[in-house]
């Protein structure tokens, strides 16, 4: 015979289990994607259309072990991108095509996918342009290297938004108005940051904060890769000659 103990948790359990299966469970779609099985371009495509995140990753382990202000400002302008696609999408409450709308329902105008990954590309071709250089006479390996930074963000950018149609999260429309919009606050921000905020930033690094945070202004740098390599090389090599000399001794 069950004593009172067995039978309140048995009840207990019961409780708990009725309780659980009344509940809603709805999907993460900021992460979920789904493509049609066995459709070899709409895996890979499922795959490209998550490089947003893998690209907002990327900007996180910059700013912490890099700390550049301009690499700062660039993230804050994604937050902004992100900020104007939210606020677009509640004022023009646009659904996503029909046969998407069973699953999910958020908005869809304009493509938030789209609109980050050319808001993306368009400020790092302006970056490109404005700051990745040595001077005005580039060496023919360095325009090289230019074309191929900024073919590439435009080509993933360019599949990104292709993936959001042909996955059927967005109709052309929203996608088209995603890339124009991405491109006009790619544009607006990199003159906010080049103008008005980069002037600012000698002062900010000069701040007891941000030696503290070990921020650092780049702005002066005309190649920041090419002098963070020559000289970590150098640093390198000077180490290098120090310890064979101290281990000859």
């Amino acid at each position: 015979m069950p004593s009172p103990e067995d039978e309140s948790l048995r009840e207990m359990k019961s409780h708990f289990t009725n309780s659980h299966d009344q509940l809603d469970w709805v999907p993460l779609s900021l992460t979920l994607v789904e493509y049609p099985q066995g459709d070899l371009i709409g895996k890979f495509l499922a795959l490209i259309t998550l490089i947003p995140f893998a690209v907002i990753a990327g900007f996180l382990a910059l700013v912490l072990f890099r700390r550049d202000l301009h690499t700062i400002a660039f993230l804050g302008g994604i937050v902004v991108n992100e900020v104007v696609n939210f606020s677009l999408k509640h004022t023009i409450c646009e659904a996503r095509p029909l046969r998407r709308e069973v699953n999910y329902t958020e908005y869809g105008m304009p493509s938030a996918h789209s609109q980050f990954m050319w808001f993306f590309a368009t400020y790092a071709t302006i970056f490109v342009f404005v700051r990745l250089h040595h001077n005005n006479n580039s060496t023919v390996s360095e325009r090289f290297w230019r074309i191929i930074i900024i073919a590439s963000c435009m080509a993933i950018a360019t599949l990104v938004a292709f993936s959001r149609i042909y996955l059927q999260y967005h109709s052309v429309s929203q996608v088209i108005c995603g890339v124009l919009i991405g491109i006009l606050v790619g544009i607006i921000w990199f003159l906010v940051t080049h103008l008005v905020l980069t002037p600012f930033f000698p002062t900010i690094v000069s701040w007891r904060i941000s030696e503290y945070l070990l921020l650092r202004d780049t702005t002066l740098i005309p190649n920041v890769l090419w002098f963070e390599y020559t000289n970590t090389r150098a640093e390198a090599r000077a180490r290098s000659r120090k310890l064979v000399s101290m281990k000859s001794q």
